[in-house]
């Protein structure tokens, strides 16, 4: 389907709250075929599960479903995502990004629905009405979401999980303490809410619901893990930890929300560490690979280069083999799923693109990798992040997207 055949009430619609891509997730080993802040506190919940008496309703299957986004949602279908950044609204991108879906093998968007700075839309739970936050927010993400929907474009909710610190700022009862009792802050400052707060899982809960409730697919979990315990900080205290390890609260959070979802038809994801998949043990912010990969439906493992340091994988400069670094590393989690009975399409590579913020973006072919124009790479020659040259004489002008090595 090409841009030129989307109606004018639905291009009317959706322009107003476009998004503009910042960053490519590519989730697929196959080629794909055609296709108001408020000082309300969130109510304590004393189950694992809570009960949700004063919910809306929620309902699937009110919105276009082309075939090809049947099978993207039900998950028979490998998806190519790109990520969408919250604050840039921009009706041209968002015409041109559906031009880029519509001529390429990109099929899904992921969207932020729920960030470290509260929620992207305007929802219609009350719940969610209190703990909003103050930022600026789509006024017709439904409008959006159908838009996407109708040229098959599988529209994916990310949500930030214990990040929040808007929810941590309204609800300090539910936020991680200090041994004195008074609130945790981490490097920046930040507080984060508690993940043993049933409280806090249900109102992420709800967040996802009404993401689905607008049209959205699957459920994208992000900081869905604890804070970095630095030693210079002060030890965190967890309320409500009634013995359970960190691995096992983040299993049983998402175990939960993918029997809460499954029943409206959406599968359930999750963002971890890259070194998730191949450190045996459990990492200090609380993933494992095995608890975490059987209580979602896919795992989005960060293998992003950059983050492993030199002699990872005996590579001398991890960040300059971009390819080797996401082949072992997806290799190494489909092993550890076989070894689970779980299928290879369990794991999906989440990487960056040379345009998403990070302190690399981009690396280069030729035999120093020297940074280029508008970019940052290692480079291999200087043993610096950047060159020191503006353009090495080695430089074949060629750079590297991380788009070519996401289906290893």
């Amino acid at each position: 389907m090409h841009l030129q055949k989307i109606t004018l009430a639905i291009v009317a619609a959706a322009a107003a709250s476009a998004l503009a891509c910042t960053s490519v997730r590519d989730v697929a080993a196959k080629d794909v075929p055609e296709r108001q802040s408020s000082r309300d506190t969130i109510p304590v919940r004393r189950d694992t599960i809570p009960a949700r008496r004063d919910t809306i309703p929620v309902s699937a299957g009110l919105h276009p479903t082309p075939p090809v986004l049947d099978s993207l949602i039900k998950g028979t279908l490998p998806a190519r995502g790109l990520y969408v950044f919250r604050y840039a609204v921009n009706p041209k991108r968002l015409k041109h990004l559906i031009g880029i879906a519509d001529s390429t093998e990109i099929n899904a968007f992921v969207i932020d629905v729920k960030d470290e700075f509260g929620l992207n839309f305007k929802p219609a739970d009350p719940m969610l009405k209190k703990n909003a936050g103050s930022q600026a927010r789509l006024t017709n993400m439904g409008a959006l979401v159908d838009t996407i929907r109708a040229h098959g474009i599988l529209p994916v909710a990310r949500i930030v999980v214990f990040k929040d610190s808007v929810a941590a700022r309204l609800n300090p009862e539910h936020t991680i303490r200090k041994a004195d009792g008074t609130v945790w802050h981490d490097k920046k400052g930040q507080t984060w809410v508690n993940p043993y707060a049933n409280a806090i899982w249900e109102y992420n809960f709800r967040v996802a619901e009404e993401a689905i409730r607008m049209g959205f697919g699957e459920i994208q979990f992000d900081y869905i893990r604890f804070p970095e315990p630095y030693k210079s900080l002060p030890q965190q205290v967890f309320p409500e930890q009634a013995g359970r390890t960190k691995p096992q609260v983040l299993s049983e959070f998402l175990t939960a929300a993918r029997e809460r979802f499954a029943k409206l038809g959406v599968r359930t994801t999750a963002d971890i560490f890259g070194l998730v998949t191949t450190v045996g043990g459990t990492l200090e912010v609380g993933q494992r690979w095995e608890p975490i990969s059987q209580s979602v439906d896919v795992v989005l493992p960060m293998v992003y280069p950059s983050h492993y340091p030199p002699g990872s994988f005996q590579l001398p400069h991890p960040n300059a083999a971009p390819y080797d670094v996401i082949h072992i590393a997806i290799s190494r989690a489909r092993e550890r799923d076989q070894k689970l009975g779980i299928k290879s399409e369990h794991v999906r590579t989440r990487s960056r693109s040379r345009s998403e913020a990070s302190t690399t973006r981009a690396t280069t072919v030729g035999c120093c990798g020297s940074r280029a124009p508008g970019t940052t790479s290692f480079c291999r020659r200087s043993r610096r992040r950047t060159c020191p040259v503006r353009k090495c004489r080695q430089f074949r002008g060629r750079l590297i997207d991380w788009t070519d090595f996401t289906e290893a």
